[in-house]
């Protein structure tokens, strides 16, 4: 008897089992990744820190997380529950090494390595969930991994803005927290191992392996599509191929996009309590909790819009108010503090709000044959632009203050409005012209 398509299933335990360690895994990369922000405005009350040393710090788990393309061919090499069973534990580890060196250089070397961690789970994370979840579940609960995320970032806020009582070890045991989420990801996949995926054995040739692991978790009337059977494996795809003239439009608007985005967004959110005290905020603990909060709603709204609004228009619209927004911050610096966090809550949830096509809008950019590719060039290219932002908001405030770092951040914003402007392609199926 013909086997059912397994990606036609209702959900099931295993589902949930597979959803539930990829959100706590995005919680803990939201958590990891913004931890630095604290840990270093402690640490300057306490050591000598450059600005550079400051930056590069900052963006050390950002440098970590540009290796998605590598780790992404490396997942679809080995499989990704093996990657996915491991990493948070090296991530705990890592995270624990932190007390144990006062040294910036070391600092910055285990911030990269917990990047390279992050990066399996942006990677192989979310393709294993997609992989598993049934047709119509996979793309709705990935687009609310942001949300989960977000929840992580707010965290470590939290985390480095209320911890104390350390002296001079505090900003190092800051850092360290970044091992609870990740220990407590680690043993949940242990107690509950990750399958491996079905479509990556079939996509191997071991069609037979997938049909068993999807008859012993779903049942022996679920099975691998005949579609996917009758499916050729494609030849390995140049790299280059994305820079030719059928791609690179997809290639610079994606890459661009996404990398202007998260210059602004982790610039300013990994270093909001610099940039706070440089806006002479009064009770900037308050003011940063009202932006966290904002930054949630912020996702919530992207979410509505996502599914009322055109690609095209949802991304010229976000980078022109955003830029627009943020530019009114930094060219009125005598405004008061009400207005400053005014202006500055609808600033986060209008940049936020962008945050939800990230994962989706990448992905539609490309066909099949490019797909993976692509959208790894794109997540790596983000990851380049976050980095510089997070390396340069310290130095950029050192040199002319918060409206400096603002303003360059509003540049970049309008260079990514008049990119979209321009040649971003709409890719949302009923926007599109017949």
């Amino acid at each position: 008897m013909a086997k059912k398509d397994y990606k036609k299933a209702p959900l099931s335990k295993v589902h949930l089992r597979v959803l539930t360690a990829i959100v706590l895994g995005q919680f803990t990369c939201g958590f990891s990744l913004g931890i630095t922000g604290g840990a270093l405005t402690n640490a300057a009350k306490y050591i000598q820190i450059s600005d550079m040393w400051i930056g590069l710090i900052g963006a050390g788990g950002l440098i970590g997380l540009s290796s998605s393309a590598l780790i992404g061919r490396l997942s679809d090499k080995i499989g990704r529950s093996q990657l996915l069973m491991s990493n948070m534990y090296i991530l705990a580890i890592l995270s624990l090494l932190h007390p144990l060196t006062s040294s910036l250089a070391l600092t910055f070397l285990i911030r990269i390595g917990i990047g390279l961690m992050m990066a399996i789970d942006y990677t192989a994370g979310n393709a294993l969930l997609t992989e598993w979840l049934p047709k119509g579940e996979d793309s709705k609960r990935q687009s609310h991994l942001l949300i989960y995320w977000v929840l992580g970032f707010i965290a470590s806020y939290l985390t480095g803005t209320y911890l104390e009582g350390y002296g001079q070890h505090t900003w190092q045991i800051i850092l360290a927290t970044g091992a609870i989420p990740a220990l407590l990801t680690a043993l949940f996949r242990s107690f509950f191992p990750l399958p491996p995926s079905p479509g990556w054995l079939a996509s191997k040739g071991k069609i037979k392996a997938a049909n068993r692991l999807i008859g012993r978790i779903l049942g022996h009337k679920w099975g691998i599509s005949r579609h996917f059977k009758r499916s050729k494996k494609q030849g390995q795809v140049s790299w280059t191929i994305l820079f030719s003239k059928k791609y690179i439009r997809s290639t610079l608007v994606g890459g661009s996009f996404y990398a202007c985005q998260t210059f602004a967004f982790f610039g300013i959110s990994i270093f909001l309590p610099i940039l706070l005290q440089g806006m002479n905020i009064t009770n900037p603990k308050i003011s940063g909790n009202l932006y966290n909060i904002s930054m949630l709603i912020g996702i919530f709204w992207g979410i509505y819009l996502f599914n009322h609004l055109s690609r095209c228009f949802f991304l010229i619209s976000n980078f022109l108010l955003s830029a627009i927004l943020i530019s009114v911050l930094a060219l009125l610096p005598q405004s008061s503090s009400l207005v400053k966090i005014i202006v500055f809550s609808i600033f986060a949830i209008v940049l936020s709000s962008g945050l939800v096509l990230d994962y989706p809008y990448p992905t539609e950019l490309f066909d099949t044959k490019v797909q993976a590719s692509g959208v790894g060039t794109c997540i790596t290219i983000s990851r380049i632009g976050a980095a510089a932002g997070t390396f340069l908001l310290p130095i950029l405030t050192e040199i002319g203050g918060s409206n400096l770092a603002m303003l360059v951040c509003a540049g970049v914003l309008f260079a990514a409005f008049i990119i979209c402007l321009f040649w971003a392609p709409e890719t949302a199926p009923k926007y599109q012209k017949k």
